[in-house]
């Protein structure tokens, strides 16, 4: 299980409106509120390809292979390197058979370790945009009592130059699918889709320290995005650019 890294341990999920208005799924079977502070193993929005339908399902955040049965002890995946899909036996059966879904974002939190040493965290987020696509694998488990249990995992690639300087340990960040890709995403063969997966353009991100609350799961409001201290610099959205 990959609960170490500094990379992406929490999110922020938009509101459903939202992230209907930026996915248009064409079925609608979740339902969930805008959170500040999602963590591993909770239920979380996303969206996949179902006999030839996108559908909106909420499944949990933490991939267990179907070999599983179940079991977790067998593994809780919560980020996959893009350079694992094809290599890893564990993943090579989903990404062969296309179970890619989208989760929505409205950003995510990463930590710098300070000379002092304190974790630091930063809230990242798309600049001028309300909602951003990221990649993601799902796969199905089912118990010997016959729960069946559907989870996902975060596709990375490497950071963008502003992210990985804030980074002290990895130097991965969520794969931002562009809003017009989304359909190959869900639709197109893994060849067309490994395309897409590519570090998104270092000018549509921006960047800025938040308060060590977020830390906190029992804190999930408002708050923990509000920039405290001083900001990372920022860059403008450059003509045209676009996730």
């Amino acid at each position: 299980m990959d609960y170490g890294s500094s990379m992406c341990e929490r999110y922020v999920v938009p509101d459903q409106g939202l992230a209907e208005r930026e996915l248009a799924p064409q079925c609608r079977w979740w339902r969930f509120e805008a959170s500040f502070n999602v963590a591993p193993t909770r239920y979380v929005p996303a969206v996949r390809l179902h006999a030839g339908q996108s559908e909106a399902v909420m499944m949990r955040w933490g991939l267990t292979p179907a070999w599983a049965n179940g079991d977790t002890s067998a593994g809780l995946w919560l980020r996959l390197a893009v350079g694992s899909l094809q290599d890893s036996p564990l993943f090579r059966g989903p990404w062969l058979n296309s179970q890619r879904c989208i989760l929505p974002f409205a950003g995510f939190y990463t930590w710098r370790l300070t000379p002092a040493g304190y974790r630091q965290p930063y809230f990242v987020h798309a600049h001028d945009r309300a909602v951003f696509s990221v990649a993601g694998l799902w796969d199905r488990t089912e118990t010997e009592d016959g729960d069946v249990i559907e989870g996902c995992t975060i596709l990375t690639v490497p950071a963008c130059a502003p992210i990985e300087s804030i980074q002290s340990a990895t130097r991965e960040m969520p794969a931002i699918i562009a809003a017009e890709d989304v359909d190959t995403w869900l639709r197109g063969t893994p060849v067309e889709a490994k395309a897409l997966l590519r570090t998104a353009p270092e000018e549509l991100l921006a960047s800025h320290a938040v308060s060590p609350r977020i830390n906190s799961l029992h804190c999930d409001d408002p708050e923990l995005v509000r920039a405290v201290g001083h900001f990372t610099p920022r860059v403008s959205v450059s003509a045209g650019a676009r996730l």
